[in-house]
């Protein structure tokens, strides 16, 4: 995790919170599929923010002993950071999942890893070997299936739905966010980069939910909608982000990466058995070729 993270942390454990992790981010769709029917988009991102940068923020302070001064030059940054990956992002994931299946979501938004290698060998000359490039057509492909329901044509036509394309909007905006984070990362911890973003971007969110009621509608909410909001805050976003950057710096990107991997998987099986969401012949043809582009994309 951050500088102090003990190296002789035993390696079943690690996998163990991998295998955690990658259940918890796949729920993660399915959560804010059902919170998006009782709590407007910007004010539920909005909640999760809060409570998980003020988490991030005492977990950065514990674990490098405060929060780093900023240099100007790092400045601009972490505001596209923030903009981006905090802000943009997660107004497009509950925008979007308010209209589509959370299945269909999830298959969308794991296309992530096929983007940003795409992206990165364009902008930032990183080469790319025969097995990315053939796991990005087949990732690419699936998600078109899964969008378009078998007829890609359909994708050409915009006969697709709103929410499709805001969550179409999450990849572009996460692969901004991940190719400004590697340079970010050059001079700050992954928990400092983190917490700076999230402390930038979680107030852009105030104006919007304010206009949603966010000052009347917390006073209303459900025992049901807290326990989805602070599930979204302290698993999908803090605890989750906490083993992930433990698992990169112990086992290695490349073998944390292969969890990642199975999100979408966990995210379909998921939506099918709480949401009832249908396993249709699409969905299922759609999965197995992002899965599979992806794992190749990250080998």
């Amino acid at each position: 995790m951050g500088k102090s993270t003990d190296n002789s942390t035993p390696p079943t454990l690690i996998f163990i919170k991998l295998a955690a992790m990658t259940v918890i981010w796949g729920a993660t769709f399915i959560v804010g599929r059902v919170l998006m029917q009782s709590v407007a988009p910007f004010t539920a991102a909005f909640w999760r923010y809060a409570i998980a940068t003020l988490c991030l923020l005492l977990l950065t302070i514990k674990q490098e002993g405060r929060l780093p001064p900023l240099r100007s030059q790092q400045v601009l940054p972490l505001v596209i950071l923030g903009l981006s990956g905090i802000f943009a992002y997660n107004a497009f994931f509950f925008l979007g999942l308010q209209t589509t299946d959370a299945s269909r979501a999830a298959l969308i938004v794991t296309t992530n890893p096929t983007v940003i290698a795409l992206s990165a060998a364009l902008l930032l000359k990183d080469k790319l070997t025969p097995f990315k490039l053939i796991g990005i057509f087949l990732a690419l492909t699936g998600a078109a299936i899964a969008i378009s329901q078998g007829n890609p044509l359909a994708i050409l036509a915009q006969r697709i739905g709103s929410g499709d394309w805001f969550l179409l909007g999450c990849v572009i905006t996460w692969t901004i966010y991940t190719l400004m984070s590697k340079q970010v990362m050059k001079t700050l911890s992954p928990f400092a980069a983190t917490t700076y973003a999230c402390l930038i971007g979680t107030p852009i969110f105030f104006i919007p939910a304010l206009r949603e009621g966010l000052l009347q509608s917390w006073q209303t909410f459900s025992v049901s909608v807290w326990l989805g909001i602070l599930y979204l805050a302290l698993l999908g976003t803090v605890a989750a982000f906490c083993w992930y950057y433990e698992g990169v710096k112990l086992i290695g990107a490349a073998k944390a990466a292969v969890f990642i991997n199975l999100v979408p998987v966990i995210s379909v099986i998921l939506a099918a058995l709480l949401l009832n969401e249908p396993l249709t012949p699409t969905l299922i043809l759609g999965g197995l070729c992002v899965v599979l582009g992806v794992s190749l994309t990250n080998r």
